[in-house]
């Protein structure tokens, strides 16, 4: 009974230390409330520029009055033809013309007309990603006007189009809906964790290393609490805030659904209160684990200052690990699950896309962090003990 009033009365000091910077404390919380959605808003921008893009179907083109055949199949094709600003090339190169520019030469339709094949240019930027992206779209129309002027010269000569044709190809995507909106939310988890990391960074680091700076640590010590208690009560008002701001982060993307600007994307991505409930019960194993961890880092430093550089590695491991997702073109392992916080990205990637998610999915995670807390935990109780003897 003792022991857990003791543990009570250090969760509520560490808590109102941790909330008396309120400067500090609400630089977290924006960040954790507002990064998320605004990313969301500007994901949706992207894609509903694109989304306009292609329904103004519009070519960019130079030298096509000198080849009606190719303009008339243009046209037929709904596009709209206009022509490229003088400056054209050094627009490209310097992305403020978000179109290919397609040059057509002068001979183009004499050598239509003799059986040959007249060389058009595609001119474009890689490193303009608006242009390049309607590469495409052009080499489409080229592909379409080759197979019907094709088509025409095998009819004059008494020859079925379909001759040629030796196969036909039909896809079928079998990605579901959540799945291919998936591919556009994946970074949603990433931005949850740093969330959780950033919110528990500054809580864990001042009831340890603050501590120490202040030499309030030594009087805590002198009292008749026992040092775990001392510990699990420094640790759950870290934890408790690094919860709470996964509890916010994940709920800000429920009002953050009715800013999307792209029509296609706010109906392919569905984040509700079961998906936030999901996300949440994923994420507070970690976030036990990581402030454990912090705290275990931060209590072999005499200051903040300190505290913040020895947990730079940590800060590192734990934003680099999920890209292993955005790189990885193989698939899910088995071994992802047991990676703190891989495996955290890969079942919150699941939920995003309605996959089935058991028990045995996720024991691992639960069970590593555990461990890694458990272990942290007991690593700052003797770091205390060793204090308190000194």
């Amino acid at each position: 009974m003792i022991a857990w009033r003791a543990m009570g009365t250090v969760f509520v000091k560490e808590l109102k230390d941790a909330l008396r910077d309120r400067r500090t404390l609400m630089a977290v919380f924006v960040s954790s409330v507002a990064l998320g959605p605004l990313m969301l808003v500007g994901l949706s921008q992207l894609v509903g520029s694109y989304e306009k893009r292609a329904e103004a179907r519009t070519i960019v083109a130079i030298g096509l009055d000198a080849a009606p055949t190719l303009r008339n199949y243009i046209e037929r094709q709904t596009y709209i033809v206009r022509q490229p600003p003088a400056d054209w090339e050094a627009r490209l190169r310097d992305s403020k013309l978000g179109d290919p520019v397609m040059v057509v030469p002068a001979d183009f339709e004499d050598a239509l007309a003799h059986g040959q094949a007249p060389r058009v240019q595609l001119v474009y930027s890689s490193a303009n990603g608006r242009a390049q992206g309607g590469v495409r779209a052009v080499e489409g129309l080229l592909q379409g006007f080759d197979q019907e002027q094709a088509g025409l010269r095998l009819i004059a000569r008494g020859v079925a189009p379909g001759t040629l044709d030796v196969s036909r190809l039909d896809e079928h995507d079998i990605a579901d809906s959540a799945s291919r909106a998936a591919q556009l939310t994946g970074m949603v988890p990433i931005f949850v964790l740093m969330a959780i990391l950033y919110g528990s960074l500054n809580a864990a680091m001042d009831t340890t290393a603050g501590e120490r700076e202040r030499g309030s640590l030594e009087p805590l010590l002198a009292t008749p609490a026992s040092r775990a208690a001392i510990v699990i009560g420094k640790w759950g008002a870290a934890f408790a805030l690094g919860l709470l701001i996964a509890v916010l982060s994940c709920l800000s993307f429920l009002p953050a659904q009715s800013l999307l600007r792209s029509e296609s994307l706010a109906a392919l991505f569905r984040f509700g209160w079961v998906e936030a409930a999901c996300f949440i019960g994923l994420l507070a194993p970690f976030a036990a684990a990581l402030s454990a961890l912090m705290m275990a880092v931060a209590i072999r430093c005499k200051t903040v200052k300190e505290a913040q550089a020895s947990n730079v590695v940590l800060t590192m491991a734990v934003s680099m690990t999920p890209m292993v997702i955005l790189f990885n073109q193989e698939g899910e392992s088995p071994w992802n699950l047991w990676v703190p916080p891989l495996a955290q990205t890969t079942l919150m990637n699941r939920v995003l896309k309605n996959a089935p998610i058991g028990a045995l999915d996720v024991a691992p995670s639960l069970l590593v962090c555990i461990l890694l807390t458990v272990a942290a935990l007991a690593f700052v109780s003797r770091q205390l003990t060793r204090r308190a003897a000194q």
